[in-house]
């Protein structure tokens, strides 16, 4: 089945040449089926890029999927023309009284500004906390999921002077749980970020940790009633968002270190190798499954 996008997303294009069912709203609006409600919260600054990696791993399913995409940053952007964002996204203000199935809420390059310094830091904390009385399950993704673990946990991520950057082998536990249903004992998962998250950090709270690296910390925690999801890495990374990243620190003076086990032979000269895209297709695909369409209401209205 397909995710259902606006008409003229330019998603729509790129993943239909890639063979991924996808519906325009032109067409969907005539089909009798409940679909899931998803909202994805895009704080990526190159937005259509993140974009279309969310809704390639959204698509990998056999349920329907409506996405809506929420804005709430109105500085000029740099990296994504102003028309788009006037087109396909929304304001909170908009959908604050509705219901959804599911959440998204994206990384950001905030790797190394405290919390209070992030100029939307209000209406970050006031989302998350909107969540858990109007969304079914939400996903965090890297620095949301560090600003959700502060907010709903009170957990204070800690800061590494060195980055992670690169594709790190991940543990997997709790092996019951349907978020890791067909995992490998050990996958490979992009990172990208400066803080880390010890086991320790998450003791008493309600949250099991259902995968970890020693170096890296924990990467995918969730609570016990499924409602809230933290992924510390990028599974939705495309083949060459490590090496874009690494291109723009040297390009800015960053002192950034060759990212590990991505490059074949770690040397950059070579080209990278993706080693997480069936685990990033099954942690969305179980997801969407057993975390939100197993729990949701026919009727968000009885959320």
């Amino acid at each position: 089945m397909p995710i259902r996008i606006k008409d003229g997303l330019p998603a729509a294009e790129i993943l239909g040449n890639e063979n991924i069912f996808v519906m325009l709203e032109s067409r969907a609006t005539k089909q009798e089926i409940r679909p899931l409600q998803v909202v994805v919260l895009n704080l990526m600054p190159k937005k259509i890029e993140t974009e279309n990696q969310i809704l390639r791993l959204l698509s990998n399913t056999p349920l329907q999927v409506n996405v809506e995409l929420l804005r709430i940053d109105y500085r000029a952007s740099k990296n994504t023309p102003q028309e788009h964002i006037d087109e396909f996204y929304h304001d909170f203000e908009r959908i604050r009284h509705n219901n959804y199935d599911g959440l998204i809420i994206t990384g950001a390059p905030l790797g190394l500004v405290g919390h209070d310094e992030v100029v939307y830091w209000p209406q970050i904390e006031e989302i998350i906390n909107w969540s858990k009385t109007h969304v079914v399950s939400t996903l965090f993704l890297c620095w949301a999921a560090q600003a959700a673990l502060k907010v709903l946990h009170g957990i204070d991520k800690k800061v590494h002077e060195n980055k992670f950057s690169g594709v790190y082998p991940q543990q997997t536990f709790h092996r019951h749980n349907p978020l890791v249903r067909g995992f490998d004992d050990e996958f490979s998962v992009p990172m990208s970020r400066y803080a880390n998250f010890s086991e320790e950090m998450f003791a008493g709270t309600d949250l099991n940790i259902l995968a970890a690296n020693d170096e890296t910390g924990v990467y995918l925690a969730a609570s016990k009633d499924f409602r809230q999801v933290f992924v510390t890495g990028h599974p939705e990374y495309s083949a060459d968002t490590l090496h874009q990243e690494y291109m723009r620190d040297i390009a800015e003076g960053v002192e950034a270190g060759v990212p590990a086990n991505y490059y074949e032979g770690n040397d950059a000269e070579n080209a990278p190798r993706v080693t997480w895209r069936s685990h990033g297709n099954l942690l969305y695909s179980n997801w969407l499954n057993y975390y939100v369409y197993q729990q949701t209401p026919y009727d968000l209205n009885d959320l």
